[in-house]
Formats: structure tokens, C-alpha cells, sequence
């Protein structure tokens, strides 16, 4: 077998390029000696890559304040900035490391993917956390979001309720999409203005699936007007290599809505919409509840 087929095949998560370019730099030793683009492999050989110093990658590295007392904080989250570390990537340039510096024992209610802007719930005690936890389970809890989709739906509101699960992905194994396996889910759909070839829409999800929106509209023919991973179906583009956290679409949680761990007094955390989830001519554009 070939050095660069056995790399590219045992290591999908470099294209055949990255490889091809960590060989010319002799980074990719065979024996301890600089292997060359067409070395054949045999058995007893030992192959080995000189990984250079690991750097996390940059991230807008700061979030304001929208709502806080003695239980609960509610933080604004840039759009490029992970809720939580993960995948390898994100350690410290994460937006619950940052809230933890000034809140320690904050702890996340829910998470936003790193391309999504907006509201993010943290919980400041463990009877709130648990409280909250539990009606956002219960579907007690008021989600809504603004994107930007492809297309024109046919009509101004619609439900889509296609299940989500995990299927193929050739570096992550596994990405989740609209699955006929999946567990089930719910998004209605509103349709807030018509543009040329996309639509600004407005979504109550009733469930919380990873990717949800972007899955949903994807599935209903309308998938997030430059989202690198998902299209119509609402499953993966057939041999993409885009990641989930990828950027390029436009997604925004707008607005949470719950009852107060401990005064069971009906709260509602909005956050500012970026000036492209805005409807035209709207002075006090903000989502409908």
C-alpha cells in the first residue's frame, strides 16, 4: 500500500492535499528518514508524523450581559465562538470559559453551535439548574430563532417534524440529519419577509436537536442560506467535507422564554438581531411571542 493511500484512508480527518503537504515538508518520516510521496509500505516499517505545536484557533473572545440575579445569568453569544469546548479544537476560546471567569459556578442550560449568535441560560445554583433543566425536557421553555433560507417557502408558516439522528460522515463518522431513525422533532416555521432567492424566517422549535434549524429548513427545500454542510433533505452534501461548527450560514437565538426557578414569574431574555435577520423598515424589529 502506498504511503499517502494508507494516511489519507487510516487518518480521514486530513484531506489527501494536507497529507501530500505534510510529506513535502518532511514531517512524515518512514524509518526516521523524510518518506517520499510514492513510498510503498511493508510490513515492519515504522511511519511517523512530526505534528508541529498545537494553536487553538482564534474566536471572538467576549459575550454581554442580558439578564442577571441570584439564580440565573443570560449571556449574548457571538456568532464564531463554541459554547463549550470540544472536538479537539477549543479548549480555552470557548464562551463558557469566559463566563466562568467572572461567574464560577455558572453552568450551561443549553448550547449554541459556534456559527449561531444569541441568547445563551446559565445557571448560578444547582436548584435552578435543576428546575430549569427539567421544563426545558418538559418543552416548557420558549425558543425562538431567526435565519436567513434559500428559496421562497410556498407557505407563510409550516411545521417540520422529520426525526434526527445520526448518520455518515467521512471524517466525524458520524454527523447527526434528518434520519427516519432519529428521535422525534418539531420546528414551525414563519416566514417574516420575502427577499430576492432567500427568506427571513422565524422558528419556534419545540424540541432541541443538535442543528435542529438548519436540518429542518434543509429538509422542507429550504436549507440556511450558506450552511457548507447541510442541503436539501436535510442530510449532509454528498461527500462534503464540512464540518458541523463550520461558519457561513445565518442563525440567531433570539429570544428564550421560561418560568423563574424561584419565583415561577414568566421571564423572557431577548438578544439583538444581527442587521442582516432584521425585516426591512422595521424600527423595533423583535421576535413575536
Amino acid at each position: 500500500m502506498g504511503i499517502l493511500e494508507y494516511l489519507t484512508g487510516r487518518y480521514p480527518g486530513a484531506s489527501e492535499d494536507e497529507w501530500l503537504a505534510r510529506i513535502a515538508s518532511g514531517r512524515v518520516l518512514l524509518n526516521g528518514i523524510p518518506a517520499q510521496c510514492d513510498a510503498v509500505l511493508r510490513q515492519g516499517q515504522v511511519l511517523s508524523w512530526i505534528r508541529p505545536p498545537w494553536e487553538e484557533p482564534e474566536a471572538p473572545l467576549s459575550f454581554a450581559i442580558l439578564y442577571r440575579d441570584a439564580h440565573l445569568l443570560g449571556v449574548a453569544k457571538p456568532e464564531g465562538l463554541p459554547t463549550l469546548p470540544g472536538g479537539g479544537s477549543y479548549m480555552e476560546h470557548t464562551l463558557l470559559t469566559l463566563v466562568r471567569r467572572r461567574f464560577p459556578l455558572a453552568s450551561p442550560l443549553h448550547r449554541l453551535g459556534r456559527a449561531t449568535s444569541g441568547v445563551v441560560l446559565f445557571a448560578t445554583d444547582r436548584n435552578a439548574f435543576s428546575i430549569v433543566s427539567r421544563e426545558w425536557a418538559q418543552g416548557q421553555v420558549l425558543k425562538i430563532y431567526r435565519a436567513l433560507a434559500s428559496g421562497s417557502p410556498v407557505e407563510d408558516e409550516f411545521d417540520v417534524d422529520v426525526p434526527i439522528g445520526p448518520v455518515p460522515h467521512p471524517i466525524l463518522k458520524t454527523v447527526n440529519a434528518a434520519s427516519p431513525d432519529g428521535r422525534p422533532s418539531h420546528s414551525h416555521v414563519r416566514v417574516l419577509e420575502r427577499r430576492d432567492g432567500c427568506t427571513l424566517v422565524e422558528v419556534v422549535i419545540a424540541t432541541g436537536r443538535p442543528h435542529q434549524i438548519r436540518i429542518h429548513l434543509a429538509a422542507a427545500g429550504h436549507p440556511l442560506v450558506g450552511d457548507p454542510l447541510y442541503e436539501t433533505g436535510g442530510v449532509p452534501a454528498h461527500d462534503s467535507r464540512a464540518l458541523p461548527g463550520d461558519p457561513g450560514y445565518h442563525l440567531h437565538g433570539a429570544l428564550l422564554g421560561f418560568r423563574h426557578p424561584a419565583t415561577g414569574e414568566w421571564i423572557e431574555i431577548s438578544c439583538s438581531l444581527p442587521p442582516l435577520l432584521r425585516a426591512s423598515g422595521a424600527v423595533n424589529d423583535r421576535p413575536c411571542t
